[in-house]
C-alpha cells in the first residue's frame, strides 16, 4: 500500500481475493520516505478495509512493515529507516506458513496461470500441492467440466529469479512450469494416474465489457498494415486466448467480425495496441457492457471508483458523476488539500468520462476504478453530449478548409493529412453531427494569390490516444486502427446513406 495515497481500488480487489481464500496478509507500506507520507492514517484505512471486506479476528491481526522499495530498506518503525530488507523477509518467514501436504503422496499440481511458447506450446504454471513430479512423467488432467485426460509432462521448469530454468524434478510446495499439456486451463489439476483427485477449481472472473473487431473496410484499407485479412485477425485473437484467460473471443454471423469480451476498456485497449504494434490493421466498435439476468432481474457491472482532486474541482466532478448514476460511498479532505472521494458507478457511466474528468480538473485529478460486482440496472445514461465533425469528401486536409471547420468545433487533425468521406475530423459542441469540407482550397484569382493562406491561423488540434478514441465514438462509429494511424469514422461513410438509414429508423 502506498504510504501517501492509501488504499486504492486494486488494493481492495486483491485483498478481497486473499481474504476469501482464508489467507492472512502482511501489510507493507511502501514509499515511506515520500514527502507527505501518512503511515498511521493509512494503517487505519487498511484496517477499515479489512473490516469492510469481512476479515476474521485472526486476519485483523496483520503485521505491518514500512518500506522503501526504491531505496531498498524496510523497517518495523515508520519513523526509522532500516538498513536493508531484512525486516520484510523475517515477516514473510514468520507469518507465511510452510507448504503443507504429503511429500510422499501421489503427485498433484494446481495450475493458476498459463503461458505460451512458440516452440513448446502451452505452458501451465502452478504449485505442487502433493508429492513430487518428474520430467517425462505420465499424468491425468482433471478438466473443469469433470472430464479426465491422459497426458504426459514433456518438460519441467522452475523459476530462478525472473528466469525459467529447465529441471528434472520438483516436490511439494515448489512453483513449476509444465509443458506438453495442450488443453490445459487455469484452475485445473494434474494428478498421478494412481490417485486422480482434482483440487477445487479456481474461479475466473467473467468479462464485463465487449466490442467488435472487424476487418478494415475504409477507403485506406490495406495501405498501412501487414496483416489485414479476417484469417490474420481471427488467428491472432484466438492465439491471445491461449494466455489471456480473462478474454473471450466469439465468431459472429459475419466472417469479417469477431466479438471480443474482456474485463474492461483498459483490458481490451491493451490488446488493440499490442496488435497494432504487431502490424495488424483492423477496426473496432464502441465498447459495450455485458448485462446479466440474476433471478429474473436485469443486472449490470458496477465499478468501485476512487477520485482524488483539489477541493475547488469537487463540485464539477460530483455534478458529472451524479448524471452518470454514481453513488457516493465515502468522502474526506486530507491535510494537503486533496479531497478523496469514493463512488460506486455503473461501468456504462465510466465510458467516455476520463477525458471529461481531465478537462474538468485541468489535469489535476487522479481517477482509479476496479470491478465491484453486479447490481440491478440503474437506468439510462447519456454519456455523450457532443456530435462529430465529419469529412465531406476524400482528399487531403488544407489549412483553408480547416480554418473554416475550426469555427464549428474542436479539430482532431491538422493540414496535409489524407482524409476520406465519412471520417471523423473533430467534435461538434452540439449533439448533432456536422459535415465539414476540410479539403476545400482557396483558388487563385485575378486579384489574390492562393498562397495567402499563410495568414490563416489554426488553433492547435487535439491528438487523441487510442483510449480517448474508444471513449469518444458513438454506437454508429468505429475506430480504424493501423500500425501508423488511429482514425475515427462513421460505420456508413456516405452522408445520403446515413440519412436514409436514420429516417428508416
Amino acid at each position: 500500500v502506498d504510504a501517501f495515497e492509501g488504499c486504492m481500488p486494486q488494493t481492495r480487489f486483491v485483498l478481497k481475493k486473499a481474504l476469501n481464500l482464508g489467507k492472512k496478509p502482511i501489510v507493507v507500506l511502501n514509499k515511506i520516505d515520500r514527502p507527505g507520507a501518512r503511515p498511521e492514517e493509512v494503517v487505519d484505512e487498511v484496517l477499515d478495509l479489512f473490516i469492510e471486506l469481512g476479515a476474521d479476528d485472526e486476519q485483523l491481526e496483520f503485521p505491518v512493515v514500512y518500506a522503501s522499495a526504491r531505496d531498498g530498506f524496510a523497517s518495523t518503525d515508520p519513523y526509522e529507516a532500516g538498513a536493508d530488507m531484512k525486516p520484510l523477509f523475517e515477516a514473510i518467514i514468520n507469518e507465511v506458513p510452510a507448504p503443507q501436504g504429503d511429500l510422499d503422496g501421489e503427485m498433484q499440481i494446481l495450475f493458476s496461470n498459463i503461458d505460451y511458447d512458440d516452440y513448446v506450446g502451452r505452458i501451465g504454471i502452478g504449485r505442487v500441492e502433493r508429492g513430487s513430479v518428474k520430467s517425462g512423467q505420465s499424468a491425468v488432467l482433471c478438466c473443469r467440466d469433470g472430464a479426465t485426460k491422459n497426458v504426459k509432462i514433456t518438460k519441467l521448469y522452475q523459476f530462478e529469479g525472473l528466469k525459467r530454468v529447465e529441471c528434472e524434478s520438483a516436490s511439494l510446495g515448489d512453483l513449476v512450469c509444465v509443458s506438453g499439456i495442450t488443453d490445459l486451463n487455469i484452475g485445473e489439476t494434474v494428478c498421478s494416474p494412481d490417485k486422480v483427485e482434482p483440487l477445487p477449481f479456481v474461479k475466473i472472473d467473467e468479462p464485463t465489457v465487449s466490442m467488435m473487431f472487424m476487418v478494415n473496410n475504409s477507403p485506406f484499407a490495406g495501405k498501412e498494415g501487414k496483416y489485414v485479412t479476417s484469417r490474420n485477425i481471427r488467428d491472432r485473437l484466438f492465439k491471445e486466448v491461449e494466455t489471456n484467460v480473462a478474454l473471450r473471443v466469439e465468431e459472429t454471423d459475419s466472417a469479417d467480425t469477431f466479438r471480443v469480451s474482456g474485463r474492461g476498456e483498459l483490458h481490451l485497449s491493451i490488446l488493440i495496441e499490442t496488435m497494432r504494434r504487431e502490424n495488424y490493421e483492423f477496426q473496432v466498435s464502441r465498447p459495450s457492457v455485458i448485462m446479466k439476468k440474476i433471478d429474473g432481474v436485469l443486472n449490470e457491472p458496477i465499478e468501485f471508483l476512487i477520485i482524488e482532486v483539489p477541493e475547488n474541482y469537487v463540485g464539477a466532478v460530483m455534478e458529472k458523476l451524479g448524471s452518470r448514476k454514481a453513488e457516493l460511498v465515502n468522502m474526506g479532505t486530507r491535510e494537503s488539500g486533496i479531497t478523496h472521494i469514493e463512488f460506486k458507478i455503473p461501468a456504462r457511466g465510466l465510458m467516455g468520462y476520463r477525458s471529461e474528468f481531465m478537462t474538468d480538473t485541468n489535469g489535476n485529478g487522479i481517477m482509479n476504478h476496479v470491478f465491484d460486482g453486479y447490481e440491478p440496472f440503474k437506468g439510462e445514461i447519456i454519456s455523450r453530449h457532443q456530435g462529430s465533425l465529419i469529412v465531406f469528401e476524400t482528399g487531403e486536409s488544407t489549412q483553408y478548409g480547416l480554418y473554416a471547420a475550426q469555427e464549428r468545433g474542436r479539430l482532431f487533425i491538422g493540414p496535409g493529412l489524407p482524409v476520406y468521406e465519412g471520417m471523423i475530423c473533430g467534435a461538434s459542441p452540439k449533439a448533432e453531427d456536422l459535415v465539414v469540407n476540410v479539403c476545400k482550397k482557396k483558388h487563385m484569382t485575378n486579384t489574390r494569390a492562393s498562397g495567402s493562406d499563410d495568414a490563416l491561423k489554426l488553433t492547435p488540434h487535439t491528438v487523441l490516444s487510442l483510449e480517448q478514441c474508444l471513449e469518444f465514438i458513438a454506437d454508429d462509429e468505429l475506430v480504424e486502427v493501423t500500425p501508423s494511424s488511429i482514425r475515427m469514422r462513421k460505420m456508413i461513410l456516405n452522408k445520403e446513406q446515413r440519412l436514409k438509414k436514420q429516417f428508416k429508423g
